[in-house]
């Protein structure tokens, strides 16, 4: 008469059922798809299963794996961008001290009155 299971383990029960069987599904309608669709149907029957197995690793309690290709070209875009603006930096300083000294050089000579 009375379950023991949790409110919270029959949905997930039910979900897995949805899930397995959506999953069927999709691989059935996938092969038929790329058959008749030829590589934009093989695209789309590889990114729904792509999906279907994430689906099953987030109801089994897996977490995603980190997208470590993609952080580490972050990283290494980071630090050019970085070294990039350093090299600026101190190229725009240079002209800078470099438009000062003759500035100084020049209000020297008119000043002294040598030259």
């Amino acid at each position: 008469m009375f379950s023991t299971k949790s409110k919270a383990e029959r949905t997930a029960d039910q979900a897995w059922e949805y899930l397995s069987s959506a999953m069927s599904a999709a691989g059935n309608t996938a092969t038929k798809a790329a058959a008749v669709a030829g590589d934009k149907g093989q695209d789309w029957a590889d990114e729904a299963w792509r999906r279907a197995n994430a689906a099953a690793d987030a109801l089994a309690g897996r977490r995603p794996s980190r997208p470590w290709g993609l952080l580490t070209l972050t990283a290494l875009a980071g630090i050019a961008a970085g070294w990039a603006a350093a090299a600026y930096g101190r190229r725009v300083l240079t002209r800078e001290a470099a438009q000062e000294e003759q500035e100084l050089a020049e209000t020297a000579v008119i000043i002294t009155g040598r030259g």
